[in-house]
């Protein structure tokens, strides 16, 4: 037994597929199948039921299912205790992002974090907020940069930067041609949102309910590009992040405008795990990525 098979366990029973457990481990379907036959072997007991063709643990399969993921999350802390041994910003990073911030945000700070921590290994891996915080949990994610919700509380929660939202209407819109909406006056409209599982969609929602605002059930977007097209081609207006929106006020068919009374945010910000030892790092990564922002949004949009 050796720590890969316990993470080839632990995949399997996370996706309850093995061709997608095999290809989330890469590694080819028969050599997890082979090595989860190989763990049963050696501790005597069966982990699964092959009788169907779902993947169903039994009651033991699941128990070592469960102390499996103890162990990999020790064996994580171990080696975030050696690799304080070397430079503190070196070596592999895992960041979890969700796609409503990742695609936007990274571009102004990657350049910048590869100048200060040339020797980081910066791995990137995109998710919507429950995914990430079960692998920021599990170990899989070192941290997380994401919209700042109640189940964040969990972990240490770095303040990066205050993120607005703007109105995104069509450009033959009563209000094209203003430069600012108040929240109020999108009382009785119906606003495009994303579907669910996406923190955006339920703050959003959040803003245009207090506003008197409602949603337009006829459609939900998987993400926020398809929210843009469906404004551009007239089919109704919608919330975006800053981060999203371009500098100019008007293009390709969508108008940008600003909110107030109140101005609609989200907070955003990075986590990482109580007692990480690696604490410094993931404190030095939140402070270089503030100082980005805080340059950016000190220029006029």
């Amino acid at each position: 037994m050796n720590i890969r098979d316990l993470e080839y366990l632990v995949a399997l029973a996370e996706h309850r597929h093995f061709r997608h457990a095999a290809d989330f481990c890469h590694v080819s379907q028969p050599t997890l199948s082979g090595q989860i036959r190989k763990l049963e072997d050696e501790l005597g007991v069966m982990l699964l039921e092959r009788t169907s063709r779902k993947v169903l643990f039994t009651q033991q399969g699941m128990l070592l299912v469960e102390q499996a993921k103890t162990v990999l999350r020790e064996v994580r802390i171990l080696q975030e205790m050696a690799s304080l041994q070397g430079e503190n910003m070196s070596g592999p990073l895992h960041i979890g992002l969700i796609p409503t911030i990742g695609p936007y945000l990274l571009p102004h700070i990657i350049p910048e974090l590869h100048y200060l921590f040339p020797k980081l290994e910066m791995y990137l891996h995109e998710a919507q907020t429950q995914s990430l915080l079960g692998q920021l949990h599990s170990g899989k994610l070192d941290c997380a940069i994401l919209a700042m919700v109640k189940e964040t509380e969990a972990f240490i929660e770095v303040p990066l930067f205050e993120e607005p939202m703007k109105l995104a209407i069509y450009d033959d819109h009563l209000w094209a041609d203003r430069e600012k909406v108040s929240m109020d006056e999108l009382a009785g409209e119906k606003l495009l949102m994303l579907e669910d599982g996406h923190c955006l969609r339920d703050q959003a929602m959040g803003f245009c309910f207090q506003a008197g605002a409602k949603e337009d059930t006829h459609f939900r977007a998987t993400s926020l590009e398809t929210l843009r097209n469906m404004v551009a081609a007239g089919s109704g207006i919608t919330l975006l992040p800053d981060l999203a929106v371009p500098q100019e006020r008007k293009r390709d068919g969508v108008c940008y405008l600003k909110c107030s009374n109140p101005e609609p945010k989200r907070s955003v910000i990075l986590i990482y795990r109580p007692g990480s030892p690696l604490r410094s790092r993931y404190e030095q990564l939140a402070e270089a990525i503030k100082a980005k922002m805080n340059a950016y949004y000190g220029q006029s949009k």
